[in-house]
């Protein structure tokens, strides 16, 4: 966009909002994400870095295994970690 368009778009918001600030940024800081509370770890088994919670990855450290491939070798997630709804069995399925 030309300069002149972005000027009008700046004034028309500014009327209708006088506490706009533009779109380069906030005032301020940016408000912060829950990203923040996570931390890169590699898995033990397939070697892959994962965004776990930092209460996990202080947890589980060096040992920590991705839920791939829990679900792969048939293990159950420990404490802490995130557990999924079970689906339903083959014989439910087979008998739909």
């Amino acid at each position: 966009m030309s300069r002149r368009k972005d000027r009008d778009r700046y004034l028309a918001m500014k009327t209708t909002n006088p506490e706009y600030l533009g779109f380069r940024g906030y005032g301020g800081d940016a408000p912060r994400t829950e990203q923040d509370s996570l931390q890169t770890v590699t898995c033990s088994r397939c070697g892959r870095r994962r965004n776990v919670t930092l209460e996990i990855a202080q947890e589980q450290g060096a040992e920590y295994v991705c839920l791939s491939c829990l679900e792969e070798a048939g293990e159950q997630p420990g404490p802490g970690e995130a557990q999924e709804e079970p689906g339903p069995s083959e014989a439910e399925e087979e008998s739909s």
